[in-house]
């Protein structure tokens, strides 16, 4: 039986009739092969920088068609220049609720249902209860970090159930498992958005529809860059990118990234409380933002 190589642009390239070929050529049709993606089109929120540019230019650079959401349209402009043709630019705020609709049927009819769609927009800075000029932070918190997780499901999810396929992919955190002090709402908006996933998984149950989970620790992000303490076990957003796709290709439900933080994260869910505050009450906190 013939064998033959399908390069990334779907050229067949044949092995000669002694059976050999040369090797840099076949050593580059496989590296292309490898590289490839079942994920022919998907959405991702928060895509101009750190994780989610990362996850944007991962699938790009696969030969994939992405809708990218996010506020700066100049940075996504950007993005669309180096991967022409292959990039679907929506500048919005996954708040507005009519915008993420519009860009959601926008897309669908130009490019079809996607087959993956990834609420990573987030919001991450330091709040305390006692500040009264903190309690708009925790609403912007909440409502970017759950809600817009909701708002960017929403529009997709009938067209999925229609096709029964797809995978709807929430970006949560560690923070999520414990609640931590000085981010309060950061962990309390994380430990929502991992029980709203759960929710809609059930939900969607035998639908063909997946659900997956994704729970980073700390990534090398503008977001982690301002702080002033420890982080440990710390992923290039390259590298967290990587992992999470293949969690992704998996179908994983729930995912710690890295696997170090699912031993820390499982620890901390079984201290007892009076531990639990002991080790945390002097941990250090992220900037408030109206500090």
């Amino acid at each position: 039986m013939p064998l033959r190589v399908v390069s990334l642009h779907g050229h067949a390239t044949r092995l000669s009739k002694d059976g050999r070929q040369d090797a840099g050529q076949l050593c580059m049709a496989i590296r292309l092969i490898m590289q490839k993606t079942h994920v022919k089109s998907l959405v991702i929120t928060g895509a101009s920088s750190g994780l989610g540019l990362a996850l944007a230019r991962h699938y790009l650079e696969r030969g994939a068609t992405v809708a990218v959401f996010a506020r700066r349209g100049e940075l996504l402009q950007a993005l669309a220049t180096k991967f022409p043709d292959q990039v679907f630019c929506y500048a919005l705020d996954v708040r507005d609720v009519p915008a993420v609709q519009n860009a959601a049927n926008d897309f669908i009819a130009r490019a079809g249902v996607p087959n993956v769609v990834i609420a990573n927009a987030g919001m991450s800075v330091g709040t305390l209860t006692e500040y009264a000029e903190d309690l708009d932070v925790f609403q912007q918190v909440m409502d970017i970090n759950v809600l817009g997780m909701v708002k960017t499901f929403q529009p997709f999810v009938a067209a999925m159930r229609a096709k029964k396929q797809g995978t709807m992919v929430g970006i949560a955190s560690v923070a999520g498992f414990r609640g931590l002090p000085g981010a309060s709402a950061y962990s309390a908006s994380k430990a929502a958005a991992i029980s709203y996933l759960e929710s809609l998984r059930v939900e969607l149950h035998g639908s063909g529809v997946k659900v997956v989970t994704i729970c980073p620790g700390y990534v090398k992000t503008p977001m982690t860059s301002i702080n002033a303490y420890p982080m440990p076990f710390i992923l290039d957003a390259d590298e967290a990118a990587r992992r999470m796709v293949r969690a992704i290709e998996r179908q994983t439900s729930f995912a710690v990234i890295p696997w170090q933080m699912n031993l820390v994260g499982r620890l901390l869910n079984y201290l007892p409380n009076w531990i639990y505050d002991r080790l945390f009450v002097n941990a250090p906190r992220k900037p408030r933002v109206n500090s």
